[in-house]
């Protein structure tokens, strides 16, 4: 930390400066003596100059790069009044705003921490949405339209008209696959939903972003079941593109991968347990490539290479009957290791089931096209089955991804968790949704996961959890807008500057509530949302907190968010070396911020 300048960035992380900082940390010489990258000796390095490259290309494509690597000052607000038993929440959470500067803000606590991404983005039919990235820190058109002078954002439709079709839909898509990827584990994956309108860009654009080496397999799943007369083929399905964050990871994990294992038919028994008796010998040998060979007077391709063969034959494994040969399967093992799933679904996951499901819930046919819940089921059960198990779902619509992972968890007792974000789109005037008080998609979000905890319809039965809403705002540090005088001196305009964010943090804090400091500050600084908050009794002459969360290891400081501190609390501070701490600069005048900082070092964060 700088001893001049201690403050935090009021910023998330900036993934355009962290790449160049790692590069130049690797390869100075590819920099100029300004420190600014040269291209011509990266491109000499690559050896592309003279080479001719398969690249994916559109209108728009670096500008849609840039917008996922910039910060942003935005900030996330906890709504109490439509959270649901919160303190049953664990990091169940349910987030208002728009979804790509959402991601950029849960990167301060969530980068590395997602087990699976699960998104159902808008297809680009030509009459459903493209979201329009209006949000700005400056402005106020997004701050209108969604919601804190109006009610609700209305998404424009992306027509078939429209020169740029393919590439307005690519740049929306884009950077937010490219924010995604890094709130992965390594052992992270991602499922996106999607038909044949996109899919083969689809494709491409996650090959780049998450490397055609981590591609795991392309799933197609029925989704409806009726047939369009008018349509050359009806087509009646869907796809889901299913990459790795790291796929080598995956592969050394395969026997945890996939779903519940099939437990019939073991109805031999020796010693050892329970088993059943599986063929190996048949064309499957043939299609691995194994050679033709013989084997306990049994000639033909095995699933096994020869040498296999004996090992398990001098394990007992391997049986003769008749003119075949088995391997014994026991229960035991097999309760061990998941079953493997194909690509092609077809068991119960049309979107009319869902639609019907969603009616009977809320009791109005009131959001097009929902997910089915049997169908995120089986993705979630692939490969979230341990405690804490972290699910995102950013696109997340009327709330299936939620209900799926609390309905899991209520069958198998397993606390997966989930994020799911939602922009506060309004709905049309004259829909049922409208009609029936929903005013804004985001709303139906709420109702929908509120009602599977609380129990409906054909599951009354109530579910022992809870999530937290949170709302993405404007930052509540108001200090974007100081412009300096260009007729004044250097020493002139810092001396304005310093003028003016006196001001603005005297007026900020003598009208804003310091819950909306306290959720900014936190989340800024690591702490993931669930976020607990315990008072320090010792210190009486300000509120302080001792908080942490649930991360492995989890995250732990002392903060203060009063804009005054006694000489006692002070003191008290200065004693914490080893502890992390944080406090506002607006409670420090510059002789108590160095003294802090001589004695607490980087143990020291100031808003």
């Amino acid at each position: 930390m700088n001893t001049s300048n201690p403050m935090k960035s009021l910023q998330t992380p900036d993934l355009l400066q962290e790449q160049l900082t790692r590069l130049k940390a690797e390869f100075p010489d590819l920099f100029t003596n300004e420190g600014r990258l040269n291209p011509a000796e990266l491109l000499r390095l690559t050896g592309e100059m003279q080479r001719d490259h398969f690249d994916f290309s559109w209108s728009g494509k670096a500008a849609a790069k840039r917008k996922a690597f910039s910060p942003t000052t935005a900030a996330l607000r906890y709504d109490a009044a439509r959270s649901v038993q919160p303190d049953k929440a664990g990091g169940n959470c349910i987030i208002e705003g728009e979804n790509l500067e959402v991601l950029k803000l849960l990167l301060c606590a969530y980068r590395g921490q997602v087990k699976c991404i699960y998104i159902d983005p808008p297809y680009n039919t030509g009459n459903d949405f493209v979201y329009k990235d209006s949000f700005a820190e400056g402005t106020s058109a997004y701050w209108e339209q969604t919601g804190v002078t109006q009610d609700g954002v209305k998404m424009s439709t992306n027509t078939r008209a429209d020169g740029r079709f393919h590439s307005n839909w690519l740049n929306m898509i884009y950077p937010r696959l490219l924010v995604a990827r890094q709130l992965l584990r390594e052992d992270g994956v991602i499922f996106v939903s999607i038909d044949d309108n996109e899919v083969t860009h689809l494709r491409k654009v996650m090959d780049e972003v998450f490397g055609e080496e981590n591609f795991i397999a392309q799933i197609c799943h029925k989704a409806r079941a009726s047939v369009s007369n008018d349509k050359i083929i009806s087509s009646n399905h869907n796809h889901i593109l299913f990459y790795a964050r790291e796929k080598n990871v995956i592969e050394k994990m395969r026997s945890m991968f996939g779903i519940e294992p099939d437990l019939s038919g073991y109805t031999l028994q020796d010693e050892k347990g329970d088993f059943k008796l599986v063929p190996v010998d048949g064309p499957g040998g043939a299609t691995k490539g194994n050679p033709h060979y013989t084997f306990l007077e049994v000639t033909g391709y095995f699933r096994f290479s020869k040498e296999t063969m004996n090992a398990k034959f001098e394990e007992g494994l391997i049986v003769k009957k008749g003119n075949s040969l088995y391997q014994k399967i026991y229960k035991h093992v097999a309760e061990k290791t998941r079953r493997t799933v194909t690509t092609w679904w077809d068991e119960g996951f049309l979107t009319s089931s869902a639609s019907g499901e969603l009616v009977k819930m809320i009791g109005a046919d009131i959001f097009d096209h929902p997910k089915n819940v049997r169908l995120v089921k089986q993705i979630i059960s692939l490969w979230c089955n341990k405690k804490n198990d972290l699910i995102l779902d950013f696109f997340i619509g009327s709330g299936t991804t939620a209900q799926a992972v609390l309905e899991l968890n209520k069958a198998d007792e397993i606390t997966r968790q989930f994020i799911g974000v939602q922009i506060p789109e309004a709905t049309e005037t004259n829909s049922e949704a409208y009609k029936s008080g929903f005013k804004k998609i985001s709303a139906i979000t709420i109702e929908r996961v509120k009602r599977v905890i609380q129990g409906y319809g054909d599951n009354p039965q109530p579910i022992d959890a809870g999530f937290k809403v949170f709302t993405l705002e404007k930052s509540a540090f108001p200090r974007a807008d100081f412009a300096p005088d260009p007729d004044a001196s250097a020493e002139q305009n810092l001396q304005a500057l310093k003028a003016f964010i006196a001001q603005k943090e005297t007026n900020l804090f003598s009208r804003l509530d310091p819950q909306a400091v306290r959720d900014e500050v936190l989340l800024k600084c690591g702490f993931q949302l669930d976020v607990q908050l315990t008072p320090i009794a010792e210190v009486t002459a300000n509120q302080l907190y001792r908080v942490t969360d649930q991360q492995t290891p989890p995250r732990l400081a002392i903060v203060c968010f009063d804009t005054n501190l006694a000489t006692t609390t002070l003191e008290w501070l200065r004693q914490q070396k080893g502890h992390r701490v944080i406090v506002l600069e607006a409670a420090l005048d510059t002789t108590a911020k160095w003294n802090l900082h001589h004695q607490l070092g980087d143990d020291l964060t100031v808003f």
